[in-house]
């Protein structure tokens, strides 16, 4: 039997915040950039939709991301991890894919008792697997269960203006109480994206965005 664990105030934290808060900075010549902390969450495929939450459910959308055509659903599902430990209510993104994914931080997987890689999206091969359990069924990845490595969502133009292309690597100098610069974000390019960053909930902690005086992004 899974029982639930107790929960330190920044789990609970972490679990009823919104999946992706952004912070809007004015830049230099970059005005419109987003930067968004992209809590713990999971992509699945339409089969396993159907295992945990019933035969011809669809996900349901809960709230627009800020890329078009993205959203946060309505449904969670709990991740287990090795001798039964678990994150409750994880939140599922949509639309589904063709594999199925778990996107953690670093804290995440300790508190799971997992030692994830940090991977691009997609790349989950030889990655550690977990269970996930929804309100009708269970579902076990052998794979798939990564920490998303930094990146940058830009569309071409976008991309021309900074003089880089996609698979290019770049960095974000974050100002503030503390000031940092996270270096190799992937550039993720295509036709239609919007400008907007994404770092996990322990890079966002570490560098205090919330409470940021300016962000740039940059090619090294």
């Amino acid at each position: 039997m899974i029982t639930t664990t107790s929960l330190n105030r920044s789990q609970v934290e972490q679990i009823v915040r919104e999946i992706v808060l952004r912070r809007g900075s004015a830049l230099s010549g970059e005005p419109n950039l987003v930067v968004s902390i992209s809590a713990r969450h999971v992509h699945l495929t339409d089969e396993h939709v159907e295992t945990l939450f019933g035969q011809g459910h669809a996900l349901t959308p809960k709230k627009a991301l800020y890329q078009d055509g993205f959203y946060a659903a309505e449904e969670t599902v709990m991740v287990v991890g090795p001798r039964r430990r678990m994150l409750p209510n994880v939140r599922i993104l949509g639309p589904t894919r063709s594999y199925s994914q778990v996107e953690l931080a670093f804290t995440d997987a300790i508190s799971l008792g997992l030692d994830i890689p940090v991977r691009h999206s997609g790349q989950i091969e030889g990655t550690p697997g977990c269970v996930l359990v929804g309100p009708q069924g269970v579902v076990e990845l052998p794979q798939g269960v990564i920490r998303a490595a930094r990146h940058v969502h830009m569309n071409f133009d976008t991309a021309a203006s900074f003089g880089v292309k996609n698979g290019d690597l770049m960095h974000l100098r974050i100002e503030g109480a503390c000031t940092a610069v996270l270096e190799d974000l992937l550039v993720r390019a295509d036709a239609t994206s919007k400008l907007e960053v994404h770092l996990d909930t322990d890079e966002g902690n570490a560098t205090d965005l919330d409470h940021a005086t300016d962000v740039k992004l940059y090619k090294p």
